[in-house]
Protein backbone atom coordinates (compact mmCIF):
# COMPACT_ATOMS: atom_id res chain seq x y z
CA UNK A 1 0.00 0.00 0.00
CA UNK A 2 1.24 3.85 -0.88
CA UNK A 3 2.26 5.71 1.83
CA UNK A 4 1.34 9.07 1.78
CA UNK A 5 3.86 11.68 3.29
CA UNK A 6 1.57 14.90 2.57
CA UNK A 7 -2.47 15.14 1.92
CA UNK A 8 -1.33 16.88 -1.15
CA UNK A 9 -0.05 12.92 -2.44
CA UNK A 10 -3.29 11.66 -1.11
CA UNK A 11 -5.53 14.13 -3.20
CA UNK A 12 -3.46 13.91 -6.03
CA UNK A 13 -3.44 9.96 -6.26
CA UNK A 14 -7.40 10.27 -5.89
CA UNK A 15 -7.78 12.91 -8.41
CA UNK A 16 -5.74 10.12 -10.98
CA UNK A 17 -8.02 7.49 -9.58
CA UNK A 18 -11.00 9.67 -10.61
CA UNK A 19 -9.92 10.63 -13.96
CA UNK A 20 -8.89 7.10 -15.23
CA UNK A 21 -12.38 6.32 -13.85
CA UNK A 22 -13.89 8.97 -15.45
CA UNK A 23 -11.70 8.38 -18.69
CA UNK A 24 -12.94 5.12 -18.73
CA UNK A 25 -16.79 5.96 -18.39
CA UNK A 26 -16.47 8.53 -21.45
CA UNK A 27 -15.21 5.59 -23.24
CA UNK A 28 -18.06 3.48 -22.51
CA UNK A 29 -20.91 5.83 -23.36
CA UNK A 30 -18.97 6.83 -26.29
CA UNK A 31 -19.25 3.15 -27.77
CA UNK A 32 -23.22 3.09 -26.39
CA UNK A 33 -23.90 6.07 -28.51
CA UNK A 34 -21.66 4.59 -31.48
CA UNK A 35 -23.79 1.43 -31.12
CA UNK A 36 -26.90 3.15 -30.44
CA UNK A 37 -26.57 5.32 -33.81
CA UNK A 38 -25.76 2.61 -35.97
CA UNK A 39 -28.56 0.29 -34.48
CA UNK A 40 -30.79 3.25 -35.39
CA UNK A 41 -29.34 4.05 -39.18
CA UNK A 42 -29.37 0.21 -39.52
CA UNK A 43 -32.92 -0.37 -38.51
CA UNK A 44 -34.07 2.92 -40.80
CA UNK A 45 -31.86 1.45 -43.88
CA UNK A 46 -33.88 -2.02 -43.06
CA UNK A 47 -37.53 -0.15 -43.46
CA UNK A 48 -36.43 1.81 -46.65
CA UNK A 49 -35.04 -1.69 -48.20
CA UNK A 50 -38.00 -3.31 -47.03
CA UNK A 51 -40.38 -0.35 -48.61
CA UNK A 52 -38.71 -0.44 -52.08
CA UNK A 53 -38.93 -4.15 -52.05
CA UNK A 54 -42.25 -4.17 -51.06
CA UNK A 55 -43.20 -1.67 -53.96
CA UNK A 56 -41.22 -3.49 -56.11
CA UNK A 57 -43.09 -7.11 -55.23
CA UNK A 58 -46.22 -5.17 -55.83
CA UNK A 59 -44.99 -4.48 -59.52
CA UNK A 60 -44.11 -8.49 -60.28
CA UNK A 61 -45.57 -9.88 -63.52
CA UNK A 62 -44.83 -13.50 -63.82
CA UNK A 63 -42.76 -15.87 -62.10
CA UNK A 64 -39.62 -15.24 -63.61
CA UNK A 65 -39.07 -11.69 -62.74
CA UNK A 66 -39.95 -12.72 -59.26
CA UNK A 67 -36.71 -15.13 -59.53
CA UNK A 68 -34.65 -11.69 -60.62
CA UNK A 69 -36.17 -9.75 -57.73
CA UNK A 70 -35.07 -12.31 -55.18
CA UNK A 71 -31.72 -12.07 -56.19
CA UNK A 72 -31.45 -8.55 -56.36
CA UNK A 73 -32.82 -8.25 -53.23
CA UNK A 74 -30.66 -10.67 -51.18
CA UNK A 75 -27.43 -9.71 -51.79
CA UNK A 76 -27.62 -6.04 -51.01
CA UNK A 77 -29.25 -7.68 -47.47
CA UNK A 78 -26.40 -9.67 -46.81
CA UNK A 79 -24.01 -6.67 -47.63
CA UNK A 80 -25.86 -4.96 -44.91
CA UNK A 81 -25.74 -7.65 -42.41
CA UNK A 82 -21.79 -8.13 -43.14
CA UNK A 83 -21.27 -4.48 -42.74
CA UNK A 84 -23.44 -4.11 -39.78
CA UNK A 85 -21.40 -6.93 -37.85
CA UNK A 86 -18.28 -5.90 -38.63
CA UNK A 87 -19.19 -2.28 -37.31
CA UNK A 88 -20.04 -3.75 -33.85
CA UNK A 89 -17.41 -5.87 -33.69
CA UNK A 90 -15.19 -2.48 -34.43
CA UNK A 91 -16.68 -0.67 -31.94
CA UNK A 92 -16.14 -2.92 -29.26
CA UNK A 93 -12.88 -4.31 -30.40
CA UNK A 94 -11.88 -0.20 -29.75
CA UNK A 95 -13.97 -0.54 -26.17
CA UNK A 96 -11.77 -3.56 -25.24
CA UNK A 97 -8.05 -1.81 -26.72
CA UNK A 98 -8.74 1.08 -24.62
CA UNK A 99 -10.08 -0.78 -21.23
CA UNK A 100 -6.76 -2.84 -22.25
CA UNK A 101 -4.44 0.40 -22.22
CA UNK A 102 -6.11 1.75 -19.20
CA UNK A 103 -5.52 -1.11 -17.27
CA UNK A 104 -1.63 -1.89 -18.45
CA UNK A 105 -1.17 2.25 -17.79
CA UNK A 106 -2.37 1.80 -13.87
CA UNK A 107 -0.87 -1.61 -13.36
CA UNK A 108 2.76 0.50 -14.60
CA UNK A 109 1.95 3.23 -12.63
CA UNK A 110 1.56 0.75 -9.57
CA UNK A 111 4.60 -1.44 -10.09
CA UNK A 112 6.37 2.52 -10.04
CA UNK A 113 5.15 3.47 -6.77
CA UNK A 114 5.48 0.33 -5.91
CA UNK A 115 9.26 -0.35 -6.65
CA UNK A 116 9.83 3.70 -5.18
CA UNK A 117 8.45 1.91 -1.81
CA UNK A 118 10.45 -0.97 -1.89
CA UNK A 119 13.80 0.84 -2.83
CA UNK A 120 12.36 3.69 0.25
CA UNK A 121 12.22 0.80 2.33
CA UNK A 122 15.55 -0.55 1.83
CA UNK A 123 17.32 1.87 2.43
CA UNK A 124 16.32 2.37 6.17
CA UNK A 125 16.17 -1.81 6.11
CA UNK A 126 18.87 -3.58 8.38
CA UNK A 127 22.16 -4.61 6.50
CA UNK A 128 21.97 -7.73 5.54
CA UNK A 129 18.29 -7.79 4.16
CA UNK A 130 20.06 -6.89 0.84
CA UNK A 131 19.07 -10.54 -0.15
CA UNK A 132 15.51 -10.02 0.92
CA UNK A 133 14.72 -6.86 -1.62
CA UNK A 134 16.48 -8.28 -4.42
CA UNK A 135 14.37 -11.24 -4.40
CA UNK A 136 11.33 -8.50 -4.43
CA UNK A 137 12.82 -7.23 -7.31
CA UNK A 138 12.85 -10.54 -8.79
CA UNK A 139 9.12 -11.38 -8.30
CA UNK A 140 8.10 -7.83 -9.26
CA UNK A 141 9.98 -8.28 -12.39
CA UNK A 142 9.22 -11.76 -12.99
CA UNK A 143 5.15 -11.05 -12.34
CA UNK A 144 5.62 -8.01 -14.69
CA UNK A 145 7.04 -10.00 -17.34
CA UNK A 146 4.47 -12.24 -16.86
CA UNK A 147 1.24 -9.94 -17.11
CA UNK A 148 3.55 -8.17 -20.61
CA UNK A 149 3.22 -12.01 -21.96
CA UNK A 150 -0.55 -12.58 -21.08
CA UNK A 151 -0.95 -8.94 -22.59
CA UNK A 152 0.33 -9.42 -25.59
CA UNK A 153 -1.25 -13.10 -26.06
CA UNK A 154 -4.92 -11.63 -25.21
CA UNK A 155 -3.79 -9.07 -27.91
CA UNK A 156 -2.75 -11.59 -30.40
CA UNK A 157 -5.77 -13.69 -29.64
CA UNK A 158 -7.87 -10.79 -29.83
CA UNK A 159 -6.30 -9.68 -33.63
CA UNK A 160 -6.78 -13.58 -34.25
CA UNK A 161 -10.76 -13.43 -33.45
CA UNK A 162 -11.20 -10.06 -35.49
CA UNK A 163 -9.53 -11.54 -38.32
CA UNK A 164 -11.80 -14.75 -38.14
CA UNK A 165 -14.68 -12.63 -38.02
CA UNK A 166 -13.95 -10.78 -41.07
CA UNK A 167 -12.90 -13.96 -43.09
CA UNK A 168 -15.81 -15.98 -41.98
CA UNK A 169 -18.24 -12.94 -43.17
CA UNK A 170 -16.29 -12.56 -46.91
CA UNK A 171 -17.02 -16.15 -47.04
CA UNK A 172 -20.46 -16.10 -45.91
CA UNK A 173 -20.94 -13.21 -48.44
CA UNK A 174 -19.32 -15.20 -51.44
CA UNK A 175 -21.09 -18.25 -50.84
CA UNK A 176 -24.36 -16.29 -50.96
CA UNK A 177 -23.01 -14.37 -53.70
CA UNK A 178 -22.04 -17.55 -56.22
CA UNK A 179 -25.70 -19.15 -54.94
CA UNK A 180 -27.09 -16.33 -55.95
CA UNK A 181 -26.11 -16.26 -59.64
Amino acid sequence: MTQFTTPEQFFSANKATVDAMMALINSTVARAERLSALNLNTVRAVLEDSNAGTKTLADIKNPQDLVELQATLTQPIVDKAVAYARSVNEIVAEGQQEVAQLFEAKIAELNQTFAAALDQAAKSAPAGSEGVFSAIKSAISASTEAFDNASKVAKQAAEAAQANVSAAADATVKALTSKAK
